[in-house]
Formats: C-alpha cells, structure tokens, sequence
C-alpha cells in the first residue's frame, strides 16, 4: 500500500481573512506563518470555516495556490474540495493535486441527499480521480445526510487513497465503533474542539480544529499532552479551554471565531453574506468568554 502522510495532531480549519469584499491575502500568509510557528501539523483551507460557499471557483483555487506556497512543506495543506456535484468536486479536487496540496476533503453531497450507495459512489468516482489522500468530512449537522459506517468501511476497503474521517456526530460511541472497525491505517479526526479529547480516548488520532485560529499553542499543547500519556495535564487544560469551545458555536461558524481573531486584531471583522456579525448580545457574551480565557492561559 502507498504510503499516506499521517494526520496526527492538529489541522487549523483556517478562516478566510476578508478585507474590502475580497481575501485579505497578507492577512491569510500571517496566519499561516503563525501556524507554522505554533507547530501545527497541518492547515484546512476552503472548509466551512473558510466560508468556501460564498468563494467563487477561481477564489478557492487561489485560497489553495497561497495556503501550498505559504505552507512550502513545512505542514501539510489539506485543501477542501467538496461539493454536492460530483463533477464539481472531481474538477476542485484535481485543481487542488495540482497546485500541490498534501491531501482533499470533502463534505457529504449536501441538499440533494443522495441515498448510502449515491454517498459511496460520489466518493469513489472523486478518490478514483486522483492520487492524493481524501478526509471524508461527515458533518450530518450542515449536510441532513451522515456517513454510515457500512458505507465508510467499504470506501475504506475499495479506494486506497481515502484514508481519514473528520467526524462531527457528537458521539464517543460512534468514533469506538469506526475505530474498532476499519483498518489500522485508517485515521480518525475530531471535527469539533470539544469533543477532541474524548474522541482522542476513543481512538482518534487528532483534531480539525476552529479554536486554533485563534489559540493554537493551547491546541497543539492539548493534543500532544494526550500523545504523551499526561492525560490529567490534558483534561485540566482541555476543562479551561471548554467555554471557548462552547461559544464558537454560539451563533455559526465562523461567525464567532472570526470575530475573536479581529478583536485580537489578527483579520479584519468581516464576513460574506449570508452570514453577518455577532448579534450584541452575543458579543457581549463572546467578549466576556475571551476575557476569561486570557487570564487563564495567561
């Protein structure tokens, strides 16, 4: 079997820095540059934390050319290329092979909501079209379909190149179940920071990560003390960490988290419609939540 990289660790579902109506692109190298300095292990860009509904074709490809040259092999760039067409999601994804990304992921075909064997076959036809490594990205909550484990064992078992899950069910049960299933080399990914340490205990081998936009010392720190053994280390931080976790997602991603970096002035507080700022009652919530955390991971 080909050898695939590993996706150990954490992967920074990246943003996309906006400035005037289009991609703030100094914004976006400086992000980069600071996830390469804080040792992740990989970046996400065009996810649905990079808002990739709203980037036209020719945005996403270029979101992808800056994250490969920024990145320049010093982490692994793992482009998202999915879509609910799977013409679209070939073309995207063999875009992305060849600009020289690492690796593809892609969400279930959305909205159309194809029956199991449409799921199997829309990956099969994308993992057949290319040769880099595929995440199947199974978020049930955007896409109103899931990934059955029937259907993820026998992508698993049929193209060899489709070799991880970013899994967003909210479910340790389900993580042991894929875990204990599939083939040792198949990898598993937490989809959710608050879930990245219990799905770690259950087999998971690391995390695409929101919060490591904005803390990723503290995520990769969380992550490799779980790789090490110091599991009280890991819940006590993973405990301090958990009302971020939490308010990410207290209105849509990546409303909050975009939010958080601008008032940290990493990019500017700007987004695409249809998605819009914090409402002010949040704000003032979301504000309250930063402010605490800095004086614990100060």
């Amino acid at each position: 079997m080909k050898k695939y990289p590993s996706f150990s660790g954490v992967h920074t579902a990246l943003v996309t820095p906006f400035k005037n109506g289009n991609i703030d692109e100094a914004a976006l190298r400086k992000l980069i540059e600071t996830q390469v300095d804080s040792r992740v292990s990989g970046i996400v860009p065009i996810g649905s934390t990079g808002e990739s509904p709203t980037l036209s074709h020719d945005e996403q490809l270029h979101m992808i050319d800056i994250a490969v040259k920024t990145a320049d092999k010093r982490i692994l760039v793992t482009a998202g290329t999915g879509s609910n067409s799977t013409a679209k999601a070939i073309e995207t994804t063999q875009e992305a092979e060849r600009l020289g990304a690492d690796a593809a992921m892609l969400v279930l075909p959305y909205y159309n909501k194809p029956s199991p064997e449409g799921i199997y076959e829309h990956f099969r036809a994308v993992a057949n079209s290319v040769q880099i490594p595929i995440v199947i990205y199974d978020a049930p909550g955007r896409c109103g379909i899931e990934l059955t484990v029937p259907i993820a064992l026998r992508l698993a078992h049929d193209c060899p190149n489709i070799i991880a899950i970013k899994d967003c069910n909210a479910s340790v049960e389900h993580i042991k179940k894929l875990h204990s299933l599939l083939p040792a080399h198949f990898q598993l990914l937490s989809g959710d920071d608050i879930w990245t340490l219990p799905f770690l205990k259950a087999g998971a081998v690391g995390v695409i990560s929101v919060a490591s936009n904005l803390i990723p010392l503290e995520i990769v720190k969380l992550v490799s003390l779980f790789q090490v053994g110091e599991l009280a280390q890991a819940e006590e931080l993973h405990e301090r960490l958990s009302r971020l976790f939490k308010h990410l997602f207290i209105e849509t991603n990546p409303v909050p988290i975009k939010t958080a970096m601008a008032l940290h002035g990493l990019i500017q507080e700007e987004f695409r419609l249809p998605l819009v700022k914090l409402t002010q009652e949040h704000r003032e919530i979301f504000s309250q939540t930063l402010g605490t955390l800095s004086r614990k991971i100060s």
